[in-house]
């Protein structure tokens, strides 16, 4: 698989998994009508692409302004997801984006990171 690029709405994340460079990210607001619709094939295909590597360094970069409990649940999975290829041997980086006045989107960031145990967290402000 190459790339998936999926441009930002009103409701929905941009997304952008770039498989050659084991690049990924997530940018926007998420609260599409139907999460598990929205989601559920990109994610699928980026975690039989994880499972597939042995080796390597994966980068994924959240810059989310806003989400819903429903697409919580899809991120918590998607660092679990990371966190067991970290396990098996990857080197990978989660940056969490959030603008520095933005406290709930930093408090956010800070509990999904306390989870995981093999990969690397980044709490990345950025100034406005």
């Amino acid at each position: 698989m190459d790339t998936i690029k999926i441009e930002k709405t009103e409701r929905s994340p941009e997304i952008e998994f770039v498989f050659p460079e084991n690049r990924f990210a997530l940018r926007g607001e998420s609260y599409p009508e139907d999460v598990p619709a929205f989601y559920g094939p990109h994610i699928s295909a980026l975690g039989n692409h994880l499972e597939s590597l042995e080796e390597g360094e994966v980068t994924f970069d959240f810059e989310l302004i806003y989400f819903n409990s429903t697409s919580a649940k899809v991120i918590m999975n998607l660092f679990e997801t990371l966190d067991e290829a970290a396990e098996r041997g990857v080197t990978v980086t989660i940056n969490w984006h959030f603008e520095e006045d933005d406290d709930n989107m930093e408090e956010l960031g800070e509990e999904f990171g306390e989870d995981l145990e093999s990969a690397t967290f980044n709490l990345c402000p950025k100034a406005e």
